[in-house]
């Protein structure tokens, strides 16, 4: 069998064109524009905008190669950004509907970078600044297959999360979290942990009605504690799992909080023990 060598697209505009036209597959956001003009001194295009699976708006800046420069260049039109939200939001209203222009999470605008390569230096940068910055390492193999690779994903608020003891798990847990009392939340919080620690570079988005785990694209949805159990969603494909009943379900094509299409309900420890290994199905997946 002939090895195919990975290389570089010819040029930067290929690599741009390609994940806008399959950027919910590639990067779970949905496109919204390119090229888009700001309005400025300075000037300039943003690259790509869009809205990741959260709500989340999402800037996507371009290289071919190895350039320092993208990491400032994003962060410049995220700044930007965050500073004109009616511009984004009429954006987001005109390609996709009032209701989801009314739920745009401004509390965690994202900037991916895709590029040839970073360096150390670029991870070191991005680990300093309080924002969520994704780099990602494309390459071409032939002429029909592209892979993505994330080198560095950080979240604003917190940084990449780390593997936690349970003995700290509670004082790390989110607020949402520490508010609540009894055996449900207590499993809530270690599912937390759990989901957190499966690698490196985890954020945790929060919204109102679930919290989503990500590296790039969501992996899990945790609904907030019922009275008698707590929802996971994950992306895991419930076709290659064999189901449980009272444990888990098919929900492909029904309504619920998040994303992914196998349900997880966990009542005890025991369930979370359980689910570990559909947990790390579903990381890999996504």
């Amino acid at each position: 069998m002939t090895e195919v060598t990975p290389r570089l697209a010819d040029v930067e505009a290929d690599v741009q064109s390609l994940i806008e036209a399959h950027m919910e597959t590639m990067l779970g956001v949905r496109f919204l524009a390119s090229e888009y003009v700001i309005d400025c001194v300075e000037g300039g295009r943003i690259d790509s905008l869009g809205i990741d699976e959260n709500g989340a708006p999402v800037i996507v800046e371009y290289k071919r190669g190895t350039d320092a420069g993208v990491i400032n260049q994003g962060l410049y039109y995220l700044s930007w950004l965050t500073r004109h939200r009616s511009a984004f939001d009429s954006l987001v209203r005109d390609r996709l509907g009032v209701p989801t222009a009314a739920q745009v999470l401004w509390s965690a605008p994202r900037l991916i970078c895709v590029a040839g390569d970073f360096t150390r230096y670029d991870a070191h940068a991005v680990r300093e600044h309080r924002r969520s910055i994704d780099l990602v390492r494309y390459r071409y193999y032939g002429s029909d297959h592209v892979s993505l690779e994330t080198v560095v994903s950080v979240t604003g608020k917190s940084g990449a999360a780390n593997r936690r003891t349970r003995r700290h798990a509670h004082m790390d847990a989110p607020q949402a979290l520490q508010r609540q009392t009894g055996a449900m939340a207590e499993l809530a919080v270690a599912a937390d942990e759990t989901l957190r620690g499966l690698g490196d570079g985890i954020t945790r988005v929060q919204r109102k009605q679930y919290a989503a785990y990500q590296r790039l694209r969501n992996f899990a949805c945790v609904i907030p504690p019922q009275q008698t159990k707590l929802l996971v969603y994950l992306k895991a494909d419930p076709k290659s799992v064999d189901l449980t009943p009272g444990f888990t379900r098919d929900v492909t094509g029904l309504g619920h909080h998040g994303t992914g299409d196998l349900e997880v309900q966990l009542r005890t420890e025991r369930d979370l023990e359980r689910a570990q290994d559909l947990f790390r199905l579903s990381y890999a997946a996504a």
